[in-house]
């Protein structure tokens, strides 16, 4: 099941904006114009599509953990909102949507759900509406989740519920993707900060044929091959503290007596393109995930590289799975092919009184004449498509 369109309504910086999303979509904007936000805005949604919107829900997805305040829309030209409205599409015509209510003052610890909608078609399957006096339901409980067992597996409404229940937001870092410190946040293929990186890639590589590795690899130009080991004790000082499995890279320009290095010496750069790969192309991986800040620690050129390969790392993995991403690098977007529909480009501003907007940069006639003197990496520096900073 893909996610169409969502939509979100009160949620941080965000006041009302919808977004028609592809298999590939990038958010480019300054810093802190909300890009996170929308990313931040599914995983809370994917809470609520699981039956609860508590700080260890959204934790487990990858989003930050704050009180009601820090949630809830506030502007100074607007009263804040007594609620977070966050609604998904799914094809063919699967829709849930809830509200979630938490009083500033005396926050809860999980979010009520003040309107549940989940449909199929033209058939209602869960239609809540605010409670009443009686409050004969838990209202901190979905019911969206339990109508979910009752439901064929292959109903529109039950992917639309699972493909929201297994997003995750991975923000990977150096460290874990060494297997230096444990993952807060451990889960199959690879953790959401990258821990557990070689047990994914091992996996990985018992899953794909020889020529979709070699494409892996090949990003990787000093690499001959890649394994995961229990055993890497000779390459590895007795003091940096270790996974039981890490990654063992063989260097294709040093003397075959020294040319193995374990993912604690190895380039950062490599590590980040074997957890992308690993979440593109592994079977065990959610159906729609994100990514934020895709770009760290690559090189632009690799970066682009590796943004070309996404769309079609994605179909072999799964030919529904959906990949959302934040970008800061220009080079990012050369690797993408705007003429495809399914890679989708999105300049995330704040507007005049500080609203965050999200708009499709699309391929005009304009912006293709320009594209044939500049790469969109220049045009995006130049000013182009917006989506800069005011500095």
């Amino acid at each position: 099941m893909r996610l169409r369109r969502i939509h979100i309504k009160g949620f941080k910086s965000i006041v009302d904006q919808t977004v028609w999303l592809g298999r590939v979509n990038c958010f480019i904007g300054a810093n802190g114009v909300g890009k996170s936000n929308v990313l931040e805005a599914v995983g809370v949604l994917g809470a609520a599509a699981s039956g609860r919107v508590d700080d260890e829900a959204i934790i487990r997805r990858g989003v930050r953990a704050g009180l009601p305040r820090l949630f809830k829309t506030s502007f100074a030209d607007s009263q804040i909102p007594p609620h977070i409205t966050l609604e998904a599409l799914g094809a063919p015509r699967a829709i849930f949507r809830v509200s979630l209510l938490n009083p500033l003052k005396n926050p809860k610890p999980a979010w009520s759900f003040k309107t549940e909608v989940l449909s199929s078609g033209d058939k209602t399957i869960v239609s809540r509406a605010p409670p009443d006096k009686k409050k004969t339901l838990d209202e901190s409980a979905g019911l969206s989740a339990l109508k979910r067992v009752e439901l064929p597996p292959d109903d529109p409404a039950s992917l639309l519920l699972k493909a929201l229940q297994g997003y995750a937001i991975y923000t990977p870092n150096t460290p874990a993707l060494r297997a230096t410190v444990q993952d807060p946040q451990t889960r199959a293929p690879v953790g959401l900060a990258g821990g557990g990186l070689a047990e994914g890639f091992e996996a990985l590589k018992r899953a794909v044929d020889e020529d979709r590795l070699d494409d892996v690899l090949g990003l990787i130009d000093w690499v001959s091959d890649v394994n995961a080991t229990e055993t890497a004790g000779a390459l590895l000082s007795p003091t940096v503290p270790r996974a039981q499995q890490v990654l063992k890279f063989t260097d294709r320009f040093m003397n075959s007596m020294r040319n193995t290095l374990t993912a604690h010496d190895a380039s950062e750069g490599a590590l980040y393109v074997l957890f992308a790969a690993v979440l593109c192309l592994s079977p065990s991986a959610p159906s729609v995930f994100a990514i934020d800040n895709l770009d760290s620690a690559l090189n632009p050129r690799l970066v682009t590289r590796l943004v070309e390969r996404l769309a079609g790392w994605l179909s072999q993995g799964d030919p529904n799975r959906q990949l959302l991403f934040t970008a800061h690098n220009p080079t990012v977007l050369d690797g993408l092919k705007l003429d495809d529909d399914e890679v989708r480009l999105f300049a995330v501003e704040r507007n005049s009184v500080g609203h965050t907007t999200v708009r499709r940069i699309e391929v005009t006639p304009e912006l293709r004449k320009l594209n044939e003197q500049y790469p969109l990496s220049r045009l995006w520096a130049m000013g182009h498509l917006g989506a800069v900073p005011n500095v």
